[in-house]
């Protein structure tokens, strides 16, 4: 039996307060909507203006510190708590809710040069230039009471890149070999070492957390798990990397930054070339930090900037600067999505916002929906012309505008004399590479 029965949602036609205007019933049919496109199309094109327009991203900078921030690491269970290493040995832990520095420790003589936060959140470790790995309480000392290292290893070595296993205490360290170490033990339980001098940066799997790799001295990437004696295989490069990230998504894939001014993204089962060749920065590429949710990532550079680029997308979509802003040595993204930390040459830490034009605090329930009215609105007509100029426009520096020209111009140059060379030579002497190519020189195992 089939029972029709009229009902009527309250919320449909009922307005939530007297000063809200009245809703009124449509019928969406398209037939009865002839100028539905054209209508759309310039709310597209002022959704995007109006994005630019609200485009302010700095919030806040964290000073404090006397020397060059050298590395940040982020606490593991606390949205709020950021650490950061100076050239100095000075370690200092921050409040971002409240932009202040609520403990500051003398850990090191010379550079801090890692930090990372234990996977439970007691205690951080941190290495400097003093040959040491210290671990630390946490929570501060109480009134009085000396700051004292809960753990202190002196190691043979100066060490230059640190990160902690996901889910167990096991840490591992790099300097001249990468070893992985026992949080109950003074020496390491395994080195590993492949006929490179030294290594500068070393990250643990967050996914396939008994897998880990290093960025090594002779141009190479190298892959390495834990269960194995031996090193699995590496991507030797054309320049050197300087750290990588891997994404907190897919186990496979890791973005690393390079002294040619790209960053590549690869696929660990693949290595022969890189999936994506990201090129927008005009200087070296310093450090490279995932977003939680694995589709973007956020680099710093030597070229007084930091970029947000997609992770399949070759260009950025955003680039961040100010005027005292200098070389930006580290990034972080925040674990909630919203927020990038970067620490640069001229003693701060800065808070930007991972969405420039995102409205921050509270939303009303109308807010919501004209927001996501409006990303719609912009993802539908975003390969319009006018409407991707206006959302692709950047104000950039200077020295930035300029040397990107340079490079540019520099590009198509070796492309012409790439072409050139290959009309004049016996056919296919002179292959054909495309650009992922062109930057890998071998890949061992």
């Amino acid at each position: 039996m089939k029972v029709k029965v009229l009902s009527r949602n309250p919320d449909d036609y009922v307005r939530e307060t007297k000063y809200d205007i009245q809703r009124v019933p449509r019928n969406y049919d398209p037939a009865l909507n002839p100028f539905e496109v054209p209508r759309e199309y310039t709310r597209a094109m002022n959704a995007t203006k109006l994005e630019r327009v609200l485009a302010k991203p700095f919030l806040a900078s964290l000073d404090g510190h006397r020397d060059a921030v050298n590395c940040m690491a982020k606490h593991s269970t606390s949205l709020s708590t950021l650490l950061s290493g100076a050239c100095d040995g000075e370690v200092k832990v921050w409040n971002l809710t409240k932009h202040n520095c609520v403990r500051t420790i003398q850990a090191h003589e010379g550079f801090v040069r890692g930090m990372v936060v234990r996977f439970c959140g007691t205690s951080f470790y941190s290495i400097g230039d003093d040959k040491t790995i210290k671990q630390w309480n946490m929570e501060a000392p109480g009134y009085g009471v000396e700051e004292e290292p809960i753990n202190t290893i002196l190691g043979k070595t100066v060490f230059t890149g640190l990160d902690h296993h996901q889910k167990n205490g096991t840490f591992a360290t790099c300097g001249q070999t990468v070893d992985i170490w026992d949080e109950q033990r003074s020496t390491p339980i395994r080195s590993f070492s492949w006929g490179v001098e030294s290594f500068s940066s070393v990250r643990f799997n967050p996914v396939e957390t008994e897998l880990l790799a290093s960025c090594a001295s002779d141009r190479s990437i190298v892959l390495y798990d834990m269960r194995e004696s031996m090193p699995l295989k590496k991507v030797i490069m054309t320049m050197r990397s300087n750290t990588l990230s891997w994404n907190p998504m897919e186990a496979y894939y890791f973005t690393c930054a390079n002294e040619d001014y790209n960053l590549y993204t690869y696929d660990m089962r693949y290595l022969e070339k890189p999936v994506t060749v990201h090129m927008d920065h005009v200087s070296a590429v310093l450090d490279v930090d995932y977003s939680p949710t694995g589709r973007e990532f956020v680099s710093a550079s030597f070229d007084k900037s930091i970029r947000i680029f997609p992770k399949e997308k070759r260009n950025s979509r955003e680039v961040y600067h100010t005027k005292r802003m200098q070389h930006v040595v580290c990034v972080k993204w925040s674990a909630d999505n919203k927020y990038v930390m970067s620490g640069s040459d001229e003693m701060n830490i800065r808070l930007w916002k991972a969405n420039a034009a995102e409205k921050l605090g509270v939303l009303s329930h109308r807010e919501k929906l004209a927001a996501n009215y409006n990303q719609k609105l912009k993802e539908k007509f975003q390969y319009h012309p006018k409407v991707k100029r206006i959302a692709r426009h950047r104000h950039l520096p200077k020295h930035i505008f300029t040397e990107a020209k340079e490079h540019t111009v520099m590009r198509e140059a070796r492309r012409r004399k790439e072409s050139n060379v290959r009309k004049h030579s016996k056919p296919g002497a002179v292959p054909m590479l495309s650009e992922r190519e062109k930057h890998v020189v071998a890949v061992v195992k």
